[in-house]
């Protein structure tokens, strides 16, 4: 067995997009399309608006906050809860409190498996 980290203390300070107060420690970076990552947002924390690169699959495990995407909403989302964004999406994802999300980046996420948030 190896045992690995993903802790905030060995994830990468992230600035693009004026994001505030964000750490993503990577998981996964498979060869052809698929990134999976932590994203570690801490208190008043913002992943500032920019357009997802393809579909962007984002998993709270911790906390909870805000997210909005092309319909200009806001939206809250707490643990236990999924927001998927489309590629060219633009999207931003705030916390007061703090958050952590598992963010799965790929050119082929299927989401029918996940039960729809009413």
């Amino acid at each position: 067995m190896k045992m690995f980290r993903f802790d905030q203390e060995v994830g990468k300070e992230i600035h693009a997009f004026d994001s505030k107060n964000l750490i993503m420690s990577r998981i996964i970076k498979e060869s052809v399309s698929l990134h999976i990552g932590c994203m570690f947002i801490g208190p008043d924390g913002i992943v500032g608006n920019h357009q997802a690169p393809g579909p962007q699959l984002f998993l709270v495990v911790d906390g909870q906050g805000f997210v909005r995407g092309k319909e200009d909403i806001i939206k809250s989302i707490k643990k236990g809860q999924a927001a998927f964004w489309e590629p060219g999406e633009w999207h931003e994802t705030t916390s007061e409190k703090g958050m952590t999300a598992i963010v799965i980046e790929g050119e082929y996420i299927d989401t029918s498996a996940l039960t729809p948030l009413l």
